[in-house]
């Protein structure tokens, strides 16, 4: 690292209790399905990874990573429920390992909250059985059983991640997810030793927190991600607020003490919400790829068809509304600088970032320790080039238009903005791009299958 890139707060290492990062750019949480229906792992997959890692991000956050098949949002997404996984995330990391990356493993389980169930179970698993209100998914209460077998379940990911030698793991503990599910005020019913206080519901985050210290050993990197605020009424104003920042804040504390190295600030109690990802719901774009989810939850029928009549405009007129400002970046910094403030470990902020002056400035304030992109970077794989070679931010930047969210369900995860190409066949041409190279030797200049 050159004398000029350590003045810059950017590129700064950022070291934690036991591992150190090259800058302070990360790649969030986001992938598409490009994996197999079982859970085991693809070459595209590893693809998808090496190119921001190519790109110049300090560390990857993997995408959800389920540590059940009923903890899933989709198939089709690479899980960590087997010892037979194990060589399929050495190979992500080894790939991702090559450009000076570090990967962190995204330790995650659906709960209520899933888009499409798959064909082995019918119902997700949650801290409450009172549907998920967008979708109308409908749970199963957890048991005490289903509870300790959880927490096993996140303590055995965490040791096939690091025997995969992946730098650490990342519980997912925001934005409407099983963790989400107990620690929400608005969401948590239950009347047990882990529902009501807010002691009680954050009890089974803390009971995985010491599962995965005592299976996986104190000197591997652990970090949280935690929703600072609910906003549980943004869509539905009858519904419960849910916790808030001095809760969540409390929350930290406690888990810090539990032995978490970090925490990574996001917001919201559900996914997608109206201020993560913000931007809108592109409902041209919903019409067509919402079918994919009609028969999962109680209530996509009735969404899928208010999105296709005139009711679909005043839906996402009234997403845009409760979603904050058009440009999001730094939206959830605010809450990031009262975590950090509270807490004696590195805090990760999300939200939008996407100029080099708004990262600086966040960190030059002391709001967080680092950022994390998910749709910027989905834009441009090489954003932290453009910084580093003095651009503010590229040419054509993301527009925060989500249509990379709402393709997600049915398409292959990318940036489907076509104002940000030269042609369709361009953008078309991005989007495939994570399909090479296949997991196949390439064919050699004129020797067909039959000669080879």
């Amino acid at each position: 690292m050159t004398t000029e890139d350590e003045a810059d707060p950017i590129f700064r290492p950022l070291r934690f209790r036991n591992v150190e990062v090259k800058n302070r750019v990360f790649r969030s949480n986001v992938s598409g399905r490009f994996d197999n229906y079982d859970g085991s792992g693809s070459q595209t997959r590893i693809n998808w990874e090496t190119k921001f890692a190519r790109g110049g991000v300090g560390a990857i956050i993997s995408s959800f990573v389920p540590v059940t098949i009923r903890g899933r949002i989709v198939p089709n997404y690479a899980t960590i429920h087997r010892d037979e996984h194990i060589p399929f995330w050495r190979a992500v990391g080894d790939a991702v390992h090559e450009y000076d990356c570090k990967f962190f493993m995204q330790l995650s389980h659906s709960g209520r909250q899933r888009d499409i169930p798959g064909v082995e179970y019918a119902h997700g698993l949650s801290s409450t059985d009172d549907p998920e209100p967008l979708h109308g998914f409908i749970p199963d209460r957890m048991t005490r059983a289903d509870i300790n077998d959880t927490v096993r379940a996140f303590a055995e990911g965490a040791r096939r991640a690091r025997e995969a030698g992946l730098d650490g793991v990342e519980l997912h503990g925001a934005n409407g997810y099983l963790i989400t599910q107990f620690l929400s005020s608005g969401i948590n019913d239950r009347t047990d030793e882990y529902g009501g206080s807010l002691e009680n519901r954050a009890r089974f985050v803390i009971e995985i927190v010491r599962a995965i210290r005592q299976e996986a050993g104190d000197d591997f990197h652990l970090q949280m991600k935690i929703s600072a605020q609910d906003f549980g009424n943004a869509i539905f104003p009858w519904e419960a607020k849910g916790n808030t920042l001095e809760e969540s804040i409390q929350v930290c504390r406690w888990l810090e003490e539990a032995g978490v190295d970090a925490f990574h600030v996001s917001t919201g109690n559900m996914f997608p919400h109206p201020r993560n990802p913000a931007g809108g719901l592109p409902m041209e774009v919903v019409r067509h790829t919402y079918g994919a989810m009609a028969a999962s939850g109680k209530h996509t029928t009735r969404n899928y068809l208010l999105f296709r009549s005139p009711l679909g405009r005043a839906f996402g007129w009234w997403w845009r509304h409760n979603g904050g400002p058009k440009n999001p970046e730094g939206l959830t910094l605010q809450d990031a600088s009262a975590v950090k403030a509270a807490v004696s470990v590195p805090v990760i902020c999300t939200g939008g970032f996407q100029s080099a002056s708004a990262v600086r400035v966040a960190l030059d304030s002391q709001a967080c320790d680092a950022v994390s992109i998910a749709r910027s970077l989905i834009a441009n794989n090489d954003l932290t080039e453009w910084w580093r070679k003095g651009h503010d931010r590229p040419p054509r930047p993301c527009t925060y238009c989500n249509k990379c969210l709402v393709n997600g369900t049915e398409n292959p995860l990318g940036c489907y903005e076509e104002a940000r190409f030269d042609s369709r066949e361009d953008m078309i041409r991005e989007v495939m791009s994570v399909f090479s190279p296949t997991s196949f030797p390439a064919e050699q200049p004129g020797r067909t299958p039959e000669h080879a």
